[in-house]
């Protein structure tokens, strides 16, 4: 499927109805390291579920992430390659644009920052657009994508990723709204310049910063 065929379901039409609204915008100001929680959010202790309509069942055994683009050495890995990656460890929080916010989780895979060491990303890449089995896709600035904290995530809370949350693979970009991080990733391409992803063109930031509020493309 490709990422203008996603299936319209009620919660797309819900969330562009939200963009078109402005909805949840308080005007608010908060700046991360001084409030933990961002404005307009609420913490809750379970993980709700958010995605397209349809959760792929990808087993490990046929997983494959590849990586393309503006990078010196585009690399195709399968779960394998990617298991024999440095593995890291973290704990971070996580924001959803639908206002709820979960502290502390906890995530086991491979870094970003060990990702981008391997490909080798070129002077010319400023972007990076992620594409998943769902036929999903969203953009980032190649710096938020190279944060210390961001995880390409197999596991939460000492556990696999089950299939609802995203696994085998997930992108964790903690202090963007969590659209940003991806489910189900399977392509990850280096970008010259910035390109919109499947809710970027569906009235959401191209950025996303829960601190500032950045939830609709004319915020």
């Amino acid at each position: 499927m490709s990422e203008d065929e996603a299936p319209e379901t009620k919660l797309t039409q819900t969330k562009r109805r939200w963009a078109e609204q402005g909805r949840f915008l308080t005007g608010r100001i908060s700046r991360q390291g001084t409030d933990r929680l961002p404005p307009g959010q609420h913490l809750v202790k379970n993980w709700p579920v958010l995605d397209l309509g349809q959760q792929p069942v990808v087993r490990p055994e046929s997983w494959r992430l590849d990586i393309a683009g503006e990078v010196d050495s585009p690399a195709s890995l399968d779960w394998r390659a990617f298991q024999a990656l440095p593995q890291t460890n973290n704990q971070s929080d996580i924001h959803c644009v639908t206002t709820w916010s979960r502290y502390d989780n906890r995530w086991q895979g491979v870094s970003t920052h060990d990702l981008l060491d391997l490909v080798m990303p070129k002077p010319s890449a400023s972007h990076v657009m992620l594409s998943s089995y769902d036929g999903y896709t969203t953009n980032l600035p190649l710096a938020d994508f190279a944060v210390e904290d961001a995880i390409l995530a197999t596991h939460w809370e000492g556990e696999p990723l089950s299939v609802e949350h995203g696994g085998p693979v997930r992108l964790v970009v903690p202090h963007l709204y969590f659209w940003k991080s991806a489910k189900w990733v399977n392509r990850i391409e280096f970008l010259v310049g910035d390109r919109a992803g499947f809710w970027e063109r569906n009235g959401y930031h191209m950025r996303g910063d829960p601190w500032t509020e950045e939830r609709y493309s004319g915020d």
